[in-house]
């Protein structure tokens, strides 16, 4: 098998030099893991990257891929061929910045983020790096819940959390502080809390997710199911239930900074240690990103640094 595949890619080889479409939809497939990833990235559809494919298979006599309702694999003349030529693809992606100034980003990049970071990272977003990259259109999704990125079509999302990514490629960005605050009355008549068990008898503004309340955990592993009246779906939400005195709330550091600073809300049980968030970046690009996703996760990730440290 593997003397056929070289016996076929010599001899073909130099009329690969009018297959660049068929080239490009093969590694960036392989990269991406899907057609339709691979199709999103390319700005096609599907079946026309499936085409392309092919239509290069036909043309060196070799099957690259095995498909299937469930998975597309790679065949071993199929691992050999992309050996050979996504190195020179890259090669030739790279040589334009070589030569000149960076490629410009363009076309849609649309992006979901969490409703309760949007305040934090809005701002930035729009006078810095929309400002930079003005052939891009941003299409920004807000919402907690986690979207499928493939099929909701988006090209990144932020999330705060372990979310099971399974194919997607995660970007670490941050770890972000967690803290329990309260109202200055809700402390001077319930008391600020010295131990787990203290805090556990708290009443408390409950994260629900999708109706179901979500536990307080702490640094050590451990956690509770805070008990109390008030369930609320969103970070801002349950900073107006402590500010009104309603109960404590287990939130993002950098969501309470100014209350804090301000008096209005006070940090519950300092000696109790609390666990950090990861803060992801996740693409369904594989490997090698287009360079307006890689561009905004590396913005992100120096925002994401600020914010860590708020």
């Amino acid at each position: 098998m593997g003397g056929h595949m070289n016996c076929a890619v010599e001899l073909q080889m130099p009329n690969l030099l009018n297959e660049t479409a068929g080239l490009t939809a093969f590694v960036r497939t392989v990269e991406a893991g899907s057609f339709s990833a691979a199709a999103r990235d390319l700005n096609t559809t599907p079946s026309a990257v499936s085409k392309s494919v092919a239509r290069l298979e036909k043309k060196i006599g070799v099957r690259l891929f095995l498909r299937s309702t469930r998975a597309l694999t790679l065949t071993q003349d199929g691992q050999a061929f992309f050996g050979r030529v996504a190195p020179l693809l890259r090669d030739l992606d790279s040589s334009d910045e070589a030569i000149g100034a960076d490629i410009a980003p363009s076309g849609r990049l649309r992006i979901s983020m969490p409703n309760e970071l949007a305040p934090l990272l809005l701002p930035r977003l729009f006078a810095s790096f929309a400002t930079d990259y003005p052939n891009l259109h941003l299409d920004i999704g807000l919402t907690d819940r986690f979207v499928d990125l493939i099929r909701e079509d988006y090209d990144v999302a932020l999330r705060v959390g372990n979310p099971a990514q399974g194919d997607l490629m995660v970007r670490h960005l941050a770890d972000l502080p967690m803290t329990i605050v309260a109202s200055p009355d809700f402390v001077r008549t319930g008391g600020n809390p010295t131990t787990a068990e203290a805090l556990v008898a708290l009443p408390f503004a409950r994260y629900a997710l999708g109706g179901i309340t979500q536990p307080l955990r702490l640094a050590d592993g451990s956690g509770f199911l805070p008990s109390g009246r008030v369930d609320c779906d969103s970070g801002a939400a349950l900073i107006q239930a402590a500010l009104a005195g309603l109960g404590a709330a287990y939130l993002l550091r950098c969501l309470v900074a100014k209350e804090l600073e301000g008096g209005t809300l006070v940090a519950l049980a300092p000696e109790i240690a609390l666990p950090k968030l990861p803060f992801n970046a996740l693409h369904a690009f594989g490997r090698t990103p287009p360079l307006r996703v890689k561009l905004f996760c590396d913005f992100i990730a120096r925002e994401a640094k600020i914010i860590e440290a708020i």
